[in-house]
């Protein structure tokens, strides 16, 4: 039995998340690849601005340009000494979809640089269904290093004097929520060691794109719900797993039969973002409670009237209500 699929929305809200739907599902092929010219077509991207818009000045950093692993730096207009913080943030879009250019994306960055006042690093990740797991997570990771080496003097030498490396947050929703998880845990199994200037300070997993073989109580009650649905998370996590890998895979299914081992000591204390119109809520309530009886400090933070990716809706009450949270954590 389902039940009402989504919360009064704004008619351009609904327009927008309609168009997007409408195009990644046209985008996707049965044989599990994607069109990307009708992808490029519709995702409207911002460029880059070494003048500031809205108080926030943009750049586009190449880290390795062989696998055109990249990140939008975001740089607050009112920093102009002292250190703060660096978020870095991995975008969602099922692992597929989507860039830190996209506009949505930029603008919503721009908005965390600018209230929160601190760098925000948008890392521009290989996709699926080129580039399956575990490309995303290494990505994640090299920029990590590119950051810890002093990467960032040499590409913005203002924004590396301001860069406080000791208060690094893992930021991201979705599918880049997912990846906080695991990018986190590659960097607290060498936290001792390779690890010499940057510090994780905190992990932010904004409706975190996570699943398994089970159906879940949530999956099947919102059958209807925006931009998420059964049909098209089975075809994401069957184009970014491993060739014959089942959904219990320990990349989607955190805590499942396949779980890897327990938690590194090392890993920081987070904040998990649950949405109540939000098919995947079950399975981040499941991480949210795996992570607490594995002893670590987490807080789950609910909005009952949520779809999956309301952050990204300025227009959306709750949406401006989590940026003051997200700024409390990192404060």
């Amino acid at each position: 039995m389902t039940q009402r699929a989504s919360p009064p929305l704004p008619w351009k809200t609904r327009l927008y998340i309609a168009l997007l739907s409408a195009v990644t599902d046209g985008a996707r092929r049965s044989d599990g690849t994607i069109n990307r010219c009708i992808l490029s077509f519709f995702d409207a991207r911002s460029s880059a601005s070494a003048k500031p818009r809205r108080g926030v000045r943009t750049a586009d950093v190449s880290v390795d340009p062989s696998r055109d692993l990249w990140f939008r730096l975001f740089v607050p207009s009112s920093a102009s000494s002292g250190r703060i913080p660096v978020i870095v943030y991995f975008h969602g879009g099922g692992f597929a979809y989507l860039s830190p250019a996209s506009r949505a994306y930029d603008a919503f960055c721009r908005r965390i640089c600018r209230e929160i006042n601190a760098l925000v690093v948008s890392v521009n990740y290989r996709l699926a269904p080129e580039h399956r797991y575990p490309a995303p997570y290494e990505d994640a990771v090299d920029v990590l290093r590119f950051l810890n080496d002093g990467g960032l003097a040499s590409a913005d030498a203002t924004a590396a004097g301001l860069a406080d490396l000791s208060r690094c947050f893992l930021a991201g929703d979705s599918a880049g929520g997912n990846m906080v998880h695991h990018v986190a845990r590659r960097w607290a199994a060498d936290a001792a060691g390779r690890w010499k200037n940057l510090r994780l300070a905190g992990m932010v997993l904004i409706q975190p794109f996570f699943g398994g073989e089970e159906r879940t109580e949530s999956e099947m009650r919102l059958a209807g719900a925006p931009l998420v649905s059964v049909e098209r998370t089975d075809w994401l996590w069957r184009v970014f797993l491993p060739e014959g890998a089942g959904r219990d895979h320990e990349a989607a299914n955190v805590f499942g039969p396949r779980a890897d081992g327990e938690l590194e000591a090392a890993l920081p204390q987070a904040m998990v973002v649950v949405g109540g119109f939000d098919p995947l809520q079950d399975w981040q309530r499941r991480y949210y409670e795996g992570m607490t009886a594995r002893g670590k400090a987490v807080r789950l933070l609910e909005y009952p009237d949520a779809i999956h990716a309301f952050y990204v809706f300025p227009e959306l009450n709750q949406s401006a209500a989590f940026i003051e949270e997200l700024k409390a954590f990192i404060e």
